[in-house]
Formats: C-alpha cells, structure tokens, sequence
C-alpha cells in the first residue's frame, strides 16, 4: 500500500481532548477501509498565519498513513465535512518516517534551550550576581 502523510487543523475553541477524539475518528476510519495509522503526534495549539474562519490559532495533529487510496479519499472527505477542522493536507510520499517529526524535534530542542537558560538563571542567582552586572571595571 502507499504511504502518505496527513496534517490536519482543528479550531482553537475545541480542546486538546476533543482534537484526541477527533483524530481517534480519523483513525478508526481509515482503518474501516484497510489502511493503518502508523504514527500520530499532535503538535499543540499554535498561531496561523492568517485567519482561517475567524481563528487566529489552531491544534495541528500529524498522522503517518499506510493505506489505500480509497481509505485517505474517504478520510478527507470526513475532513471537509467536520465542522471542527479547519484545513487539512495529505501528501504521498515514498517512505513513512520513524521516529519523531522535524516539529516535534524542533519543539524538543526549544525546551532544551529552555532548560538550559533556566538552570543559568538558577546558578546566577544562587551565586550572586555576575561579574559583568556587578559594575566595576576589571
């Protein structure tokens, strides 16, 4: 079977539950129609680059698809039919990929640095302040 991969968008007034119930819909629909979900992340709720229907933000959800045309036609026919989502795209592609998706790896590596500038805060402020802020000329 082909593989593709799906992004979909659901309004900002729906909750993160909801947007987990939906996309447990789209899977369980697609595999009515013999294809698979072979990975599903949701990449939050997050600013649009221009309104889409009033909603300045949406929830993103990825799905990784191995499945038969048939099955990803009636899923975005779902998609355009439910109120809830915004805009959709799927896309064919050669191979699924594993692990996380480069959102999710950017995502990870933003709350690294996040981390990392926390735990400067902390020691900064356990120790004092630094020699640069201290005002002497050296």
């Amino acid at each position: 079977m082909p593989f593709y991969e799906n992004v979909f968008i659901a309004r900002q007034d729906v909750s993160a539950a909801q947007v987990e119930a939906l996309a447990d819909t789209f899977a369980n629909l697609v595999g009515e129609h013999g294809g698979k979900v072979t990975k599903r992340e949701y990449w939050g709720l997050r600013n649009l680059a221009y309104r889409i229907k009033k909603n300045r933000k949406g929830h993103y959800v990825l799905f990784n698809l191995d499945a038969p045309p048939a099955a990803v036609h009636e899923l975005e026919r779902t998609m355009r039919i439910n109120e809830d989502v915004l805009r959709y795209l799927t896309v064919r592609v050669e191979a699924l990929e594993e692990g996380p998706s480069a959102m999710m790896q950017a995502r990870s590596r933003g709350e690294e640095r996040e981390r990392e500038r926390n735990r400067r805060f902390d020691r900064e402020s356990r120790e004092g302040a630094p020699a640069e802020a201290e005002g002497g000329e050296a």
